[in-house]
């Protein structure tokens, strides 16, 4: 069966893969996306359905304060000794002056619904960290070293190795620098293997953007030296514009369950047309790899052999082997059918799966199902722009031309309290459509934008006191407008347009994440005004 790349659609970067007991499993990052770490899993790499996020609780994850796009990099699980393993870095502190602040932690659980054991300080010497477990029944913790003394590039000093012990629960031993990289350069990311006697070395190199690159490297001893792939990168989509699928790199490697077919995932990016930005954020790819004279090469669906990201891939799955089976979460332009409307109700938790909040973990405080039967009520946070607690939940843009619609319930009585629907990549780039209060007007709606420091609203438009609204977000590929309604039947549109380029990695500066649409709440005055929502649908539009 085909599967078009990419199988993760909006904002899953960095994946981590791993197969255990012929089931499939993919690890993500959430930056400042709470809870931490995406999961999902699968049988036949065809149908995906998300997995409860393991980062759920306080005592696992406090983004507290974290600026945007610090917060969970590159988890990595794996699986040893009959249960899961998942080493993260919670990033306190990056791009400002030479300095990063990136603790990593380790958790394990027996299965992937948890619990999750409380988390284990490894150290903080460099980001993207993961586990690697050797034959010998030894564990090892493998990670990049940031060097602040240094600029550029050559901050990005080597994968280091440092073995682990889970009788006194910490790094034990030499710490060992394995790899420099190759003169791709910004060396990071690495997950280490062992095949037919070589252990193998993949690692991103290039930078997350349109240079990304996996560079792989291999070795006979376990601590080097290590020797790179003499057809390097493995996957790589610099150099080739034309190609769907761009930023290739960043990825992780399995084997099927029957050992005949191996598997790498890879982050990628997927650019508006006409530029280079990518609202979607970094996506997740798949890629058929197979082994020549024992060195990895990704193979082409016509069986050649090239380092660039494929539009699609092949697997063996016939559609009987999954009948019956209506809940699952389908990925991909083969189940259009199953993903062209999503309509989220509040009658109980499931709602959950595709929806995060910033920072803290979701609670009954500020996002509750049991205050009224069927209504999610969101007590107002802080502002829009705060670092701590908002009380915004959203979920992910997921497509290029889209439409989120909610009806809300919301009885203002100061202009410090608002309540909407916002579009938004982080606290400097939003889009927000919201009821809020005028002291001659009484309740009105406004639309607002806060785009790298300037400050915009629109016209305000009253409204009848005790009436819902219905507020609507539509967006096609760089343009979006906001609409509204009072029966949810005759809608009017607002302007401005809204532009869809704004929202993403490559606006203003680096960022990490991807574009995302929800419902929120502020009260700068009390922290108490509450907002009821109905429901909310997504709906994807393009064919």
């Amino acid at each position: 069966m085909k599967i078009e790349n990419p199988i993760l659609t909006g904002f899953h970067a960095d994946p981590s893969i791993l197969q255990v007991n012929g089931e499939y499993v993919i690890a993500n990052s959430t930056f400042e996306w709470y809870p931490g770490v995406e999961l999902h899993k699968s049988k036949d790499l065809v149908h995906w359905t998300s997995v409860p996020s393991p980062l759920s609780e306080k005592r696992l994850l406090d983004m507290s304060g974290n600026i945007a796009s610090n917060g969970i990099w590159a988890p990595c699980l794996s699986y040893s000794e009959g249960k899961y393993w998942l080493v993260y870095t919670n990033v306190r502190s990056w791009n400002k002056g030479p300095w990063k602040d990136n603790p990593n932690y380790l958790t394990t659980a027996e299965s992937l619904d948890g619990p999750w054991s409380d988390p284990v300080f490894l150290n903080a010497s460099g980001f993207d960290a993961s586990m690697f477990h050797d034959t010998d029944g030894k564990h090892y913790l493998v990670n990049m070293e940031w060097d602040y003394r240094r600029e550029g590039t050559f901050q990005f000093s080597g994968i280091l190795i440092t073995e682990y012990s889970t009788k006194e629960k910490k790094l034990v031993g030499p710490v060992n620098k394995i790899y420099k990289g190759t003169d791709i350069g910004l060396v990071e990311g690495p997950h280490l293997y062992k095949r037919n006697g070589y252990y193998y070395l993949f690692a991103a190199e290039g930078g997350t953007c349109y240079e990304h690159a996996i560079s792989t490297a291999r070795s006979k001893n376990l601590f080097g030296p290590y020797e790179t792939n003499p057809v390097n990168p493995l996957i790589s989509s610099y150099m080739h514009p034309e190609l769907k699928l761009q930023k290739a790199g960043h990825g992780s490697w399995c084997t099927s369950p029957d050992g005949k077919n191996d598997y790498l995932v890879f982050l990628c990016g997927r650019s508006l047309q006409g530029s280079y930005d990518c609202p979607l954020g970094r996506e997740t790819g798949i890629a058929q790899m197979t082994w020549v004279d024992d060195w990895p090469r990704v193979m082409q669906p016509d069986g050649t052999l090239q380092n660039t990201p494929p539009a699609y891939i092949e697997v063996p799955y016939t559609v009987e082997k999954l009948a019956g089976e209506k809940d699952l979460n389908v990925i991909g332009k083969s189940a259009d059918e199953y993903c062209k409307v999503t309509n989220y109700t509040f009658n109980d938790k499931t709602f959950l799966k595709d929806f995060k909040v910033l920072r803290e973990p979701i609670d009954e405080k500020r996002f509750s199902i049991n205050s009224k039967p069927g209504v999610l009520r969101i007590t107002g946070g802080q502002s829009p722009v705060s670092n701590f607690s908002q009380s915004l939940i959203a979920r992910r843009q997921r497509d290029f031309c889209f439409e989120a619609e909610t009806k809300m319930n919301f009885e203002p009585d100061n202009f410090q309290q608002l309540a909407g629907i916002s579009w938004r990549y982080d606290e400097d780039t939003q889009y927000n459509l919201c009821v809020t209060y005028d002291e001659i007007r009484g309740k009105i709606l406004q639309f607002q934008s806060f785009m790298l420091g300037k400050f915009e609203m629109g016209e305000p438009i009253v409204l009848k006191a005790s009436e819902p609204i219905y507020l609507k977000l539509t967006v096609n590929y760089s343009k979006g407008y906001f609409s509204w309604s009072t029966d949810g039947k005759q809608w009017r549109a607002l302007r401005p347009e809204l532009v869809a380029n704004k929202l993403s990695d490559e606006y203003g500066g680096q960022g990490f994440t991807g574009a995302f649409v929800g419902m929120f709440c502020t009260d700068m005055r009390y922290y108490s005004k509450t907002a009821d929502f109905e429901y909310f649908k997504y709906t994807k539009l393009e064919k």
